[in-house]
């Protein structure tokens, strides 16, 4: 697969080099320079095959040869080892859920697929691969726990002090190991900057072997199309063909994939982005115009992005084409009080407990079907499991989340994270001391 600059349509790279380098030196995002289409006949017998079969075909479309059909076997095995159930709240509305990974969130698929890739890939060289990634919430975790102990490398992951959850933050400052956590003091968009800079900073990366673990990374991409595809697997197991599939949307990452699913040939009717209060893209849909604002803080913390990164690459696989765009995308925006009266709903109404960011996907989801009734199935996505926000969740609900052993075995453990102004001039400080 060769992939080109969202920037700059002329260069061309390997995806070996655009895993490591993450991004482009005119500050783009790759894309592939063709969109493969998975086999009609595959995708009209999808449901007679398993989770990792189908992770493997999509994969493997993509990708070609770059890596050899035994060894993406392998590392689909090893990657792909949880699952992605489809649950049906209703007749017609259905919930899947992303967070039986080990950290909890969906994220685990995108981060467990590129460090097995990274490792494949880094047996050629010998140089220490340094991977710098921001978080606003779920990443840092996936990231950390998705590269723990992976022979030659390293991994700097920053976070913004007081916008993580207590589960969060344990889960990336307490691996040690081959892990490090710096607390930063400012917001995500500060940490996703100071990420970015370092990676244009020539200087730094003559030092440095330098790549990136969040979703501007091609590698994050590509395994969270398997579960859309799983996804339409099981709704067809049942004999449903039409879906909506609602996201709840910070980084636009998630979404992203899922439409690059669709433009690789997946049947899906729709698909709906939920936001919290960081409405950059919502307002973009609407009024054509993209104003990016400062993130704020809210209950649905990995949503707080005030300007999204992979929106180039939506924006790129449908060719600047708002029109088309809209056609294709729906998009509502929510507060924390709506948040709120979500969870306490989908409680009393099917006994389910969500996170905040799954109960913005609901009301989005809830809100399409208001607007745009029909026989389909409307599918929202869960994205990380509500034991990760005790403080977001009414204290009489929160009481019946059952704790994963793993959220448990985090309890005690000391925190290990260094703290750091948003100064890029000490981050890189930081970096080049500490290597």
């Amino acid at each position: 697969m060769k992939l080109y600059s969202t920037n700059n349509k002329d260069l061309r790279v390997s995806f070996q080099e655009a895993v490591f380098n993450s991004l482009p030196t005119d500050k783009g995002l790759y894309m592939p320079e063709h969109i493969p289409q998975v086999d009609p006949a595959f995708i009209r017998n999808i449901q007679q095959y398993s989770f990792q079969e189908i992770a493997f075909e999509i994969a493997h479309t993509l990708l070609g040869e770059d890596i050899p059909a035994t060894d993406l076997k392998k590392i689909i095995a090893d990657a792909i080892n949880f699952d992605a159930p489809v649950k049906f709240l209703d007749a017609g509305t259905a919930v899947l859920e992303l967070f039986h990974g080990p950290s909890y969130a969906f994220k685990d698929f995108g981060a467990r697929f590129m460090s097995r890739v990274m490792g494949y890939f880094s047996q050629q060289g010998d140089k220490l691969l340094d991977v710098l990634v921001a978080t606003s919430g779920d990443t840092g975790g996936a990231v950390a726990l998705g590269f723990l102990g992976v022979e030659g490398t390293r991994v700097t992951i920053l976070y913004p002090t007081g916008k993580v959850s207590k589960v969060q933050e344990e889960q990336l400052t307490t691996n040690g190991q081959n892990i490090r956590a710096l607390e930063v003091n400012g917001t995500f968009d500060d940490c996703q900057t100071l990420v970015k800079t370092a990676f244009n900073d020539s200087e730094l990366n003559s030092e440095l072997r330098l790549t990136s673990a969040n979703s501007i990374n091609i590698a994050r991409l590509i395994p969270q199309t398997f579960y859309y595809f799983w996804a339409y697997a099981q709704l067809k197991t049942q004999g449903i063909q039409d879906v909506v599939f609602t996201v709840p949307s910070g980084n636009f990452g998630n979404i992203g994939a899922g439409l690059l699913a669709y433009k690789m040939g997946l049947p899906v009717k729709h698909f709906v982005a939920g936001t919290n209060v960081n409405d950059t893209v919502p307002r973009f849909l609407q009024n054509g115009q993209y104003e990016p604002r400062p993130s704020v803080q809210t209950l649905a913390n990995a949503m707080d992005v005030g300007n999204p990164s992979n929106w180039v690459r939506i924006q790129d696989m449908f060719h600047q084409d708002l029109e088309e765009l809209r056609r294709k995308i729906s998009s509502y925006t929510f507060t924390d009080e709506d948040t709120k009266r979500a969870m306490d709903q989908l409680y009393t109404t099917y006994g389910y407990i969500a996170c905040p960011h799954t109960a913005i996907a609901y009301l989005a989801a809830m809100n399409y079907k208001k607007d745009s009734p029909g026989e389909y199935a409307s599918v929202f996505l869960s994205t990380a499991h509500p034991c990760k926000f005790p403080d977001a969740i009414s204290s009489d609900v929160f009481e019946h989340v059952i704790l994963p052993q793993g959220a448990e075995m985090l309890r005690g453990k000391p925190k290990l994270a260094t703290e750091l102004d948003v100064d890029y001039t000490a981050f890189k400080k930081y970096l080049l001391k500490n290597r």
